[in-house]
């Protein structure tokens, strides 16, 4: 490690530790455009963390200029990691010196690298360290200016917003159904949905409940999202609609209802003044690529997920 540089390791941050990595942020965020971190991962740190994290803090003459967040909590694939460096202080080494401390604690040197955007620099330090690409996530998104198709509904369908207090146990039924083969959103428990009502965007109105007339169950819904608005984190951009996460009952699925409620919460984001809608979609998703494909979402930008390469 250059002798400049200062790393601390941390299993939970402190406020002024959070403080320090949210400037950090701040800075990335306006010199690329994009958030250096995944939602998930955000989320913990800008709590502090969790019992399974751990904080790589890079500081030079006392001043945080790279962050490294650790996630082990998956057994199967292996540690996750995360990071950034300051755009002054890119091309030294420093992402590199906080890979190899991440990888000087975990088993087998297993590691799983995210990247969020295609940066030369990302690509550089993947292949220098014997990471290889093992998935990637198209970021997609709209005009909301141009026309959006009718939404058609099933038979048998009414619409109403999530309601916290009546919905969430069945909204989280729904969502393992819909998610079961999904690496991250089917396993979601009741501490994930919360953290997430907690935050400054989340709105009941966007978050679009399609119900059984039936039987009253929930069979598909719509969970908008606004990045940029009033009183949430700093961005590079005006205020941008998100297609957050769309889920259809497994019984419902090959009725129309995940275009039609796909639809219906364009529409949504479109009366709130939204110029613009985005999403995330896995390359391997193929008919969300084609669904999102002809609602004329386009590729924007990619997240590429890296594996270390141990044989």
């Amino acid at each position: 490690m250059n002798p400049s540089n200062q790393l601390s390791v941390t299993s939970h941050l402190t406020d002024s530790e959070v403080e320090e990595i949210r400037q950090l942020v701040a800075v990335v965020l306006q010199a690329d455009g994009l958030h250096p971190f995944s939602e998930h991962v955000w989320l913990h740190v800008s709590h502090g963390g969790d019992n399974h994290d751990q904080h790589f803090l890079m500081r030079k003459s006392g001043v945080l200029v790279g962050y490294a967040h650790l996630d082990a909590t998956d057994d199967v694939a292996g540690p996750s990691a995360e990071l950034a460096v300051h755009p002054n202080h890119r091309r030294l080494g420093l992402g590199r010196e906080l890979v190899q401390s991440m990888l000087s604690t975990v088993p087998d040197k297993r590691l799983r690298l995210w990247a969020h955007g295609e940066q030369l620099a990302a690509i550089e330090l993947a292949r220098s360290m014997n990471f290889i690409n093992t998935r990637v996530l198209w970021q997609m998104r709209r005009s909301l200016r141009t026309p959006l198709s009718p939404p058609v509904l099933p038979p048998g369908i009414s619409l109403r917003a999530f309601n916290p207090d009546l919905d969430a146990q069945a909204w989280l039924e729904i969502n393992s159904r819909a998610f079961a083969n999904h690496p991250e959103q089917g396993g979601w428990l009741v501490a994930d949905l919360e953290s997430r009502m907690g935050e400054p965007w989340f709105s009941t109105d966007g978050f679009i409940l399609a119900i059984s007339d039936d039987t009253g169950d929930i069979a598909g819904f719509h969970w908008t999202k606004v990045h940029g608005a009033t009183g949430y984190a700093a961005h590079a951009h005006e205020a941008l609609g998100e297609v957050y996460v769309v889920g259809v009952d497994p019984q419902w699925q090959g009725t129309g209802l995940g275009r039609a409620i796909t639809i219906i919460g364009l529409q949504h984001l479109r009366d709130l003044g939204l110029n613009q809608a985005m999403l995330y979609v896995d390359t391997t998703n193929s008919p969300a690529l084609n669904l999102y494909s002809s609602l004329g979402f386009t590729r924007w930008d990619t997240d590429v997920l890296y594996q270390r390469d141990t044989r």
